[in-house]
């Protein structure tokens, strides 16, 4: 790779040297692929095909006359340089995107924010956190899934923030927004059987016979839960299999057997006499909710508003 003269070269953060006057869509390109982790992901970012992605990055290497990522099997990884040159870059090239984009605030609105998360958490927790929002004219669009396909269409630029349930790998910014915590509850005619039951005092042996409902085969929430409370593995299997927390919950409530679910999905039904807890530990299992946030999203400030709302409303959660 051709080295620039030092004629041609302007410092860069007092350690490396980048070419003058290059290309601000090559720069646009090379903060693309050090956000999203791939020339791939970054491509639709851009509106550009992954070939002239490739091709612009390198173009940029040749103007640094040192690699700006190492190449790996899926996606790249970011050299000394490209974080210098990051650290240079983000800042003015986003808020030149902002500049770009306020004629659409000018205009009376600005973009849609896109926010994606756990189709129950959604429901209970957030969207009702962003109503008064949308009556002041933030516009959303929200979309429901599993957390790592939601990460990877963050990761593509679908998605401007993110619930989810579990930090996010690489160099994603997030931020912890909440603890969930877990209970193990069952109808009141269930908990009345486990109170009843010759060994009460052992939950684990209580409930063999009662039949378990979950919403994966795998029983994600429930083994967590024996895991962290009781120190053991899980050995039922679930009697019952449903799409999602919120058939977990008519199911148990209707009768069907225990599970475990987060306090936000069951506490009505806990305060009204539909549900019973059936284990009260110490230390109820807790899972940290974060809130990630896609690179340059800033851009559009409705997302910084529907951010700092849920950061707000979650101090209650």
């Amino acid at each position: 790779m051709k080295n620039a003269t030092p004629e041609e070269t302007v410092s860069l953060s007092g350690r490396e040297r980048i070419t003058p006057h290059v290309d601000l869509n090559l720069l646009r390109t090379f903060l693309a692929v050090y956000r999203s982790g791939s020339f791939t992901a970054a491509a639709p970012l851009l509106g550009l095909s992954q070939p002239t992605v490739t091709a612009q990055i390198r173009t940029l290497e040749q103007q640094t006359g040192r690699e700006l990522f190492t190449r790996l099997p899926r996606g790249v990884e970011p050299t000394s340089l490209a974080h210098d040159l990051a650290d240079q870059v983000a800042g003015p090239l986003d808020a030149l995107a902002a500049l770009e984009g306020r004629s659409d605030v000018l205009g009376g609105q600005a973009a849609p924010v896109h926010l994606a998360g756990p189709s129950e958490l959604l429901c209970t927790r957030v969207l009702p956190a962003l109503a008064p929002l949308v009556a002041e004219g933030v516009q959303l669009r929200v979309t429901q899934g599993l957390p790592e396909p939601l990460m990877d269409d963050l990761r593509a630029g679908h998605h401007d923030l993110l619930i989810a349930t579990r930090r996010p790998r690489g160099r994603l910014a997030a931020l912890p927004l909440a603890d969930e915590e877990y209970l193990l509850v069952a109808a009141p005619s269930w908990a009345r059987h486990v109170e009843e039951h010759p060994s009460a005092e052992d939950i684990c042996t209580a409930v063999r016979d009662v039949p378990l409902v979950t919403y994966a085969e795998d029983l994600p929430i429930v083994r967590r839960y024996w895991r962290t409370v009781f120190g053991k593995q899980l050995a039922a299997r679930a009697a019952v299999t449903v799409p999602n927390l919120y058939a977990v919950v008519s199911a148990v409530t209707a009768g069907a057997g225990y599970s475990v679910l987060p306090r936000s999905l069951c506490e009505e039904h806990l305060a009204d006499g539909r549900l019973a807890l059936l284990h009260e530990p110490v230390e109820p299992p807790l899972n940290t909710l974060f809130l990630v946030q896609r690179p340059g999203s800033d851009a559009n400030p409705d997302v910084v508003r529907v951010r700092d709302r849920l950061q707000h409303a979650a101090r209650t959660w």
